[in-house]
């Protein structure tokens, strides 16, 4: 058993995430509260012995180590590969289970979720520093696109859907076989520069203003640890095609929340609140259709769920929503913001509220450096 940062709260001052709600409430399964372990946990923690996200990680020294593939518990990581070795993967309990075999077993946007292909060489892990970017922008009316640093920086609340098995080129996934192709979730910062995204948008869409960095959660919160909190996911008008038409048209009821913590600053504010509960396209969906013209996915590919907003004025992902393009400031403290200001450390966090247990996410956080002269 090592110990090693979780990465499970940005800072005293975060408050605790609030008890889920909302139409079809989440209920634990029969023995989850009843679940105990010999390593000390503590109370509150994002990670008891109910969730054990999966990460990867590397031992300090010199020369460097060849990452491990750890389970977190509380404050500890669990190395898996050290476990497996030892042959305690092996008892009847554990070698039957499917996790452990190979593959083989395996009108507008309310009629299709729309995306756009991102790339992998940008996400970094949280805690990593976000470089304003500096790119193309168009003021206003007919005047000249210009060049030099975002003046529009965003945060983006999203989920990141990590793939298990994936499919082979030209064969699609079924919607009703999607969950088994799904490992697990994680948090996700898509920043976004506002003002270049706008310039670039039409008519390819989103390039420099989106691909500077993406912020990922540490920890991979399996489906199953989440099954105690699946909820109905909102009802959808019109019906999806026949190929989006899933039987169990399930969310999960994960509170959510995004704070601030401006330069100079000792305390890290609430600026929204929302749950992914409100997804209107599930991820099962997503990927089907990601994968519905023959697009193989494989796995560890990760696909993201665009902005996750409420229903409320105050529940919305972004501070493109919240603030109406930068048209009214928002408070942050004795403070305002309209976008993001060099020196902001932006902290997403997620936590499900069982019965005397957590199901959480950690924190995904990442501070804003000026851009390069």
């Amino acid at each position: 058993m090592i110990e090693t940062p979780t990465n499970q709260t940005p800072s005293a001052t975060t408050t605790t995430p609030r008890e889920s709600g909302g139409g079809g409430g989440a209920m634990a399964e029969p023995g989850q509260q009843l679940l105990r372990s010999f390593v000390e946990v503590a109370a509150g923690s994002h990670f008891p012995i109910q969730n054990l996200p999966f990460g990867v990680f590397r031992r300090r020294g010199s020369p460097p180590q060849a990452p491990l593939p750890p389970v977190a518990i509380g404050d500890f990581a669990l190395d898996l590969a050290t476990v497996a070795d030892a042959g305690l993967f092996d008892g009847p309990a554990l070698s039957g289970s499917p996790c452990f075999h190979q593959g083989g077993n395996r009108r507008f946007r309310f009629y299709l979720p729309i995306g756009y292909n991102g790339r992998a060489s940008s996400i970094v892990v949280s805690g990593t520093d976000v470089i304003r970017p500096r790119g193309q922008g168009h003021p206003t009316g007919n005047s000249a696109p210009y060049f030099g640093p975002s003046q529009k920086l965003d945060f983006e609340l999203e989920m990141a859907a990590i793939v298990g098995p994936g499919n082979e080129l030209g064969k699609p996934i079924d919607i009703n076989d999607a969950e088994e192709h799904i490992f697990g979730l994680t948090l996700m910062n898509d920043w976004s520069a506002r003002d270049i995204q706008a310039w670039e948008t039409i008519p390819l869409g989103p390039f420099l203003g989106k691909s500077f960095s993406t912020t990922i959660s540490p920890w991979i919160v399996t489906l199953d640890a989440l099954k105690p909190f699946m909820c109905e996911a909102p009802k959808q008008e019109p019906e999806p095609l026949p190929y989006l038409a899933e039987k169990n048209h399930i969310n999960y009821d994960i509170p959510l929340e995004v704070l601030i913590k401006p330069k100079d600053q000792n305390v890290a504010l609430i600026v929204t609140k929302t749950n992914f509960k409100h997804l209107y396209w599930t991820v099962t969906q997503q990927l089907t259709h990601h994968t519905i013209n023959g697009c193989n996915m494989r796995p560890g590919d990760i696909f993201a769920t665009g902005t996750l907003s409420g229903p409320e004025p105050d529940s919305l992902g972004c501070l493109l929503e919240l603030t109406w393009n930068g048209q009214k400031e928002i408070p942050v403290g004795n403070l305002t913001r309209k976008f993001l200001e060099d020196g902001d450390e932006v902290i997403l966090t997620g936590c499900c509220k069982g019965e005397g247990y957590n199901i959480g996410f950690g924190t995904c956080t990442g501070k804003v450096l000026p851009a390069l002269p």
